[in-house]
């Protein structure tokens, strides 16, 4: 999309910046929310060469209209949800539209390394919550992503990227049929080699799997499954074949259980959430979690084996808070317990043990000479 900032998008929303090439940074001008602007392109067999001014064909038509239907059911006010605003066609591409408070995607958060034990598991507990909520009003996710979740400035994570989701899949849908060979050509291509995205079925225990997938990447800043292009992903998550669970510490025996291939064996988003908080609820001091982290990441990486079976306000704060910052802010709850604590006291280095002691001993004995000369003087 060509143009640049005060474009104005849909009669509705004004770009702030210069659009990248499928996302732009936009103003709601009937609420002056600030939005995030996603595209999909849409193939010449659904626009059919239309000019702007004209008609939307059918086919684009029937994916708007799908898309705003489930954003019409989600939950428009859980904390926890990036609410999706609408979604238009502007010349060759479908543009979703989501609110955007300030904070960094946890794709962004993962460039400065992986995140801790117990703040992935804060993270994750504020994504069950949003599962929670979708599952309870009927409708599945689908696109648990890194990219999808953004982490504001109060260091609470928000789940998003519901309508793109909707939209790939009604692309997918639309090119390929309902199913087989071709629809999943398409969505190869539309989707990628993201493994959150390729659980092997739907509906909310494939997003209880995906979430899996995303706190096993924040653990060890890594997917569990090869990613390196769909189908060796496919064949992998379909075999089983996968880094073990333990590399994620505390989290290993929450992670396994998601990840099994049996969606009857998963926890549901409400039994994960209550988990997490149990875990949060026990989490150790800062230090111990450190040198937790440390154990883990030192550790050889696992091979691929088969596998058998806070809360604070709503929004983010001011802008411009780092990475490392929004990385390590606590969110409440289990974040209380981790950010308290005394200092506790230096520890003396092994290396300086011997000096101390021979000069206690030289101290020693110079007292007890002195002793001797007082007495006998």
């Amino acid at each position: 999309m060509r143009g640049g900032p005060g474009q104005l998008l849909a009669g509705r929303y004004r770009l702030t910046d210069r659009p990248e090439p499928f996302r732009a940074h936009a103003v709601d001008e009937r609420t002056g929310e600030s939005v995030l602007l996603r595209a999909l392109e849409l193939p010449a067999l659904l626009t059919a060469g239309q000019d702007p001014e004209d008609a939307v064909p059918a086919q684009a038509d029937r994916l708007v209209r799908r898309v705003a239907a489930v954003g019409s059911v989600a939950p428009a006010a859980h904390p926890r949800l990036l609410r999706g605003v609408g979604a238009f066609v502007d010349g060759e591409s479908l543009w979703t539209a989501e609110e955007r408070p300030a904070g960094l995607t946890v794709a962004e958060l993962l460039v400065g390394g992986p995140v801790p034990p117990y703040r992935a598991a804060e993270l994750a507990a504020d994504l069950a919550g949003a599962l929670r909520a979708l599952h309870a009003a009927g409708l599945t996710h689908g696109n648990v992503t890194a990219e999808s979740v953004l982490v504001c400035e109060d260091g609470a994570a928000m789940l998003g990227g519901l309508l793109t989701g909707v939209a790939d899949e009604g692309l997918a849908e639309e090119l390929g049929g309902p199913g087989g060979r071709r629809r999943y050509d398409v969505r190869a291509t539309l989707v990628g080699p993201v493994a959150e995205r390729w659980p092997l079925d739907g509906g909310p225990a494939g997003d209880c799997w995906a979430l899996g997938v995303l706190v096993h990447r924040l653990v060890t800043g890594r997917a569990p499954y090869p990613e390196g292009n769909v189908p060796e992903l496919v064949t992998a998550v379909r075999d089983g074949r996968r880094e073990h669970s333990a590399v994620c510490g505390p989290l290993g025996p929450l992670v396994e259980r998601l990840l099994q291939p049996d969606p009857v064996l998963r926890p549901t988003a409400e039994a994960v959430w209550r988990e997490l908080a149990e875990l949060l609820a026990g989490a150790p001091e800062p230090v111990d979690e450190e040198r937790a982290a440390r154990a883990v990441t030192l550790k050889p990486e696992a091979p691929l084996v088969p596998v058998r079976t806070r809360r604070g306000g709503r929004r983010g704060g001011r802008r411009g808070g780092s990475a490392e910052d929004i990385g390590n802010a606590g969110a409440g709850g289990g974040a209380g317990k981790l950010s308290g604590g005394g200092a506790k006291p230096p520890r003396i280095p092994p290396s300086l043990f011997g000096p101390l002691l021979v000069g206690g001993v030289l101290v020693l004995l110079v007292l007890g000479i002195a002793a001797v000369v007082m007495f006998a003087g």
